[in-house]
């Protein structure tokens, strides 16, 4: 039987993705449509013909420490009121099945250069600022409409990157492109390819799963692997060092971006399993893919 999805949050990067993705590869599977949300139109939308809704509409954590109470405002009338009531609308109309893409960032910041934090069950969320609060409290809102006839699926992705991705992995892009030197930090994260992010929503689909779901490639990822392995991309070659090491921390004091880059954040491998294998690209296949014909 083909099932008919609903993504709300027209043009989102992920949204668009898991579109492509679907109509590409399993189109006899699933037919798969979009809908903006950004005006008061979307209310007047017929929910009633779908199988599920795909909630990926959202404001992403962009300079947070500068915004004022108006922008703090937005960010929950956007991230939490607007996806707990589309669920509300999906749960009126009698759709069976929602997924509400949320983040890794319920779990709170990085942890400081040199300190571990892994993720396990049992971790209770625990959100740094307010964006991370927004998603928190719009799962909760969400999962609190959770019926035998409503099931909710709640996706906690890591870092998303993939080809034409914004955020922080275009700025390692620059530095790999630029920089001769870059420190050889060991640490931890975890990451998540836009392909294998797709192929786990769509399992999500075709199971009509429910819980909460914390995707992530197979590998950890290094800053400074990563970094090397774009640069390697680009037909260059960066040396890995460690005298700028102790110059880190103190420069972490001064701007988040820099932890942010070289702290510790990952989820426990065992969190992340699934019935069936979602990830259908490497650590090194997604590196190169994202960086081809760029």
């Amino acid at each position: 039987m083909i099932k008919r999805v609903l993504i709300t949050g027209k043009d989102s990067y992920i949204g668009q993705s898991v579109l492509v993705w679907l109509k590409d590869f399993f189109s006899g599977q699933l037919i798969v449509d979009e809908l903006c949300v950004k005006d008061e139109a979307w209310q007047n939308v017929d929910f009633a013909n779908y199988d599920a809704v795909f909630h990926v509409a959202g404001i992403a954590h962009s300079d947070i420490g500068k915004a004022d109470e108006d922008a703090r405002k937005l960010y929950r009338s956007v991230n939490t009121d607007l996806a707990i009531a589309v669920a509300t609308k999906a749960k009126r109309e009698k759709v069976p099945h929602f997924i509400f893409m949320s983040s890794m960032i319920v779990f709170g910041d990085s942890a400081p250069i040199g300190e571990r934090k892994r993720i396990s069950k049992g971790d209770a969320p625990n959100p740094a600022n307010f964006y991370g609060d927004s998603k928190l409290q719009a799962e909760i809102g969400i999962t609190s409409l959770q019926d035998e006839h409503f099931r909710v699926a709640i996706i906690r992705p890591p870092m998303v990157y993939g080809k034409n991705v914004k955020g922080n992995y275009p700025r390692l892009v620059q530095l790999a492109k630029k920089m001769p030197l870059f420190p050889a930090v060991e640490n931890e994260r975890s990451m998540i390819h836009i392909d294998n992010l797709c192929e786990f929503i769509r399992l999500i689909l075709v199971d009509q799963a429910d819980g909460t779901f914390h995707p992530q490639n197979a590998e950890y990822v290094q800053t400074s692997d990563l970094v090397a392995k774009i640069a390697a991309g680009y037909g260059r070659k960066i040396r890995l060092v460690k005298f700028l090491n102790p110059f880190l921390q103190p420069l972490a004091k001064i701007s988040s971006a820099v932890n942010k880059v070289f702290g510790n954040l990952s989820y426990d491998m065992a969190l992340s399993e699934y019935r069936t294998n979602y990830r259908v690209r490497s650590f090194e296949e997604s590196v190169k893919l994202t960086e081809q014909q760029k």
